[in-house]
């Protein structure tokens, strides 16, 4: 089962990680590898929407490999990487995905999943925005009305896409209105609920969190810009002998995997009568039509 790592957990890991790999990837029909570790840092939004929790028994039992998850936000996951402190990364913010591989800090990149931001706010709805249809203008018109805003303020993947709204509406989101809480999409979520204040989440962990009793409100969805894709890239071995590439392609071969895109599709049908996140892999696409 996956543990939680604090960031001091890892490089105490690292230490005391052999230098050496496993060796050919197995299929999900090979003798399990005992005694085997990977690292996957990935955002808050895979942890806090209980994905994680749902798919990742599944691998560890058919591979016997241990996945010890750091959910950190998307820009940190990208430095454990950079830093050779992570063997896998599992993240969604396209452009800053990238520019990681461009540097050479990954090998291997792949679509896994894709859902959307949702703007949301308290069902009053001080500021006036529910139904708009961009982004764009009802963030404008929270900055105008100066009502209260939680940003995630963590180079999160949520965050970068906030700010890239922000610089769509012309306003530099700066004032006391606006709240830069430099903490996780649960979390804030939390912040903005108890100070009946506007956000930008994931869906995902928004409708998870709906299940624990918050009261905001998706106002202003839809917006092709809210389009938020998953990808999953495998860090460079050059980043020492500690980096477990092997095991990282096995688990890369297996997300992307019918089967394991199947388990995505599933997940959350049965708690909201729609899945949390949509399948996007290469083999999912061929398999259906380029859906």
């Amino acid at each position: 089962m996956k543990k939680m790592l604090t960031i001091l957990a890892i490089l105490m890991l690292l230490a005391g990680i052999s230098s050496a790999c496993a060796g050919d990837e197995p299929t999900p029909t090979a003798e399990p590898v005992a005694g085997t570790r990977l690292i996957l840092a990935t955002t808050t939004s895979t942890q806090d929407s209980g994905l994680l929790d749902y798919i990742l028994p599944v691998f560890e039992e058919a591979y016997g490999i241990d996945v010890d998850v750091v959910a950190v936000g998307t820009g940190q996951a990208l430095e454990l990487g950079e830093d050779g402190n992570a063997d896998v990364l599992l993240v969604h913010a396209r452009a800053l995905e990238d520019a990681f591989m461009a540097a050479g800090h990954g090998v291997r990149r792949e679509d896994v999943m894709y859902n959307d931001f949702v703007l949301l706010g308290p069902a009053d709805d001080p500021a006036g925005i529910r139904g708009m249809a961009t982004a764009a203008e009802a963030m404008r018109t929270i900055a105008t009305t100066e009502a209260p805003f939680v940003s995630r303020g963590d180079d999160s993947g949520t965050h970068v896409k906030e700010l890239s709204v922000w610089e769509t509406a012309g306003i530099p989101p700066e004032g006391d209105w606006y709240i830069s809480a430099g903490q996780s999409m649960g979390a804030v979520l939390t912040m903005a609920d108890e100070q009946q204040a506007y956000t930008l989440s994931d869906r995902a962990t928004y409708l998870a969190r709906t299940l624990e009793g918050t009261e905001l409100e998706i106002l202003v969805e839809g917006d092709p810009v809210l389009f938020n894709p998953y990808g999953v890239m495998a860090v460079n071995p050059d980043k020492g002998p500690h980096i477990q590439v092997d095991l990282a392609n096995t688990f890369i071969d297996w997300l992307v995997s019918l089967p394991a895109q199947q388990m995505i599709a599933g997940f959350g049908v049965e708690e909201f009568g729609a899945p949390l996140f949509t399948p996007d892999s290469t083999a999912w696409r061929d398999a259906h039509g380029g859906e």
